[in-house]
């Protein structure tokens, strides 16, 4: 079992950064891709970005360059730092664990950009 606990969200003002932090422990393989969706009012849950464990990113197209993911293997954690935050970033995101056909997902964490 995986269990995937998320920090770093809050309220910020439009222009500015958050960092979020989601720390995975329990019997993790190897070989995964670690990410962040988020989901906002009356919306599907979308993919902001993914990492595998060789570091291979991907993005959303609409949040490439003010949106970076990074993970640090020793310890299964993965970051993600939100640069140039627009209102319409407002959404609960979850952080997500993939390995072994399965996929696991934090219980969220709420951002909020205000006008």
């Amino acid at each position: 079992q995986v269990q995937l606990v998320e920090s770093g969200g809050g309220l910020v003002q439009a222009g500015g950064s958050l960092r979020l932090s989601c720390a995975a422990s329990g019997s993790i393989f190897r070989s995964n891709v670690m990410g962040w969706y988020r989901q906002a009012p009356g919306k599907l849950r979308e993919l902001v970005a993914d990492i595998n464990s060789d570091a291979a990113a991907r993005y959303a197209e609409s949040l490439k360059g003010r949106f970076t993911i990074s993970r640090d293997n020793v310890n299964n954690t993965v970051t993600l730092q939100m640069n140039s935050l627009k209102v319409e970033d407002t959404a609960v995101y979850y952080c997500n664990l993939k390995h072994l056909l399965r996929t696991y997902w934090g219980e969220g964490t709420q951002v909020t950009v205000s006008s």
